[in-house]
């Protein structure tokens, strides 16, 4: 296999292992990270964005979308074979946990569909800003469609899933208002902006040391 396609599937494999993990973590567990509150899944999740920030630069807008559109079928894939362990009888004195199982998968249900709904519209979005700034400045400043697309995509993401969670119950007793619900918004937005600035760096990197390695084109193959 071409090290072009071993580097997109590894980037690939970064991007749905975050995806899936976010998921199944979700808002089991909050964390005080110092400067803000956040749900435990929400600390795998800005990891996406910079893996199809990548994977956009590197192979192209067309590969970038069929990962977003991968990630969306897994997750319900996943989902599935939840929905079936859950369904079959529990086998007494057999099961180590079958009572941690089924809280996670009651809190599973409604992350990830609130999830998936945000995740489909942020990251097609991520993918269209992402090529709209690279053509808006010809090719140029690395940084401005890095932080400009993720950035401004994690603003529907936090907006749309936090508000699905909040009309479902699924964020739990301690979010019982709508004022407790912007400050839950602007807390995960905060940590979303923080980490998008933070990993420009990584990104300029990852585009630097591969693009030469890896040949062709972005879209040239698609």
């Amino acid at each position: 296999m071409p090290a072009r396609e071993k580097l997109y599937l590894f980037l690939a494999g970064i991007f749905i292992t975050a995806l899936t993990l976010g998921n199944i973590v979700g808002v089991t567990k909050f964390v005080d990270l110092g400067f803000v509150v956040v749900p435990a899944g929400l600390l795998a999740y800005p990891v996406t964005f910079l893996a199809t920030d990548l994977i956009s630069e590197l192979y192209g807008k067309a590969r970038a979308q069929a990962v977003v559109w991968t990630g969306f079928v897994m997750n319900f894939f996943m989902l599935a074979l939840m929905w079936a362990g859950h369904s079959f009888p529990d086998a007494s004195g057999v099961s180590g946990a079958a009572s941690t199982f089924e809280s996670v998968f009651d809190f599973m249900k409604p992350n990830v569909v609130a999830s998936m709904i945000a995740y489909l519209i942020a990251q097609s979005f991520d993918v269209k800003a992402f090529h709209f700034w690279k053509n808006l400045t010809k090719g140029k400043h690395l940084w401005l469609r890095n932080i400009g697309s993720t950035t401004a995509s994690q603003v529907i993401d936090t907006v749309t899933i936090l508000s699905i969670l909040y009309v479902s119950g699924g964020l739990g007793e301690s979010v019982d208002s709508v004022g407790a619900l912007i400050g839950l918004m602007w807390g995960s937005y905060l940590f979303k902006f923080t980490f998008a600035l933070a990993d420009t760096p990584f990104f300029y990197a990852g585009v630097y040391l591969l693009k030469d390695r890896i040949g062709e084109e972005p879209d040239a193959a698609n």
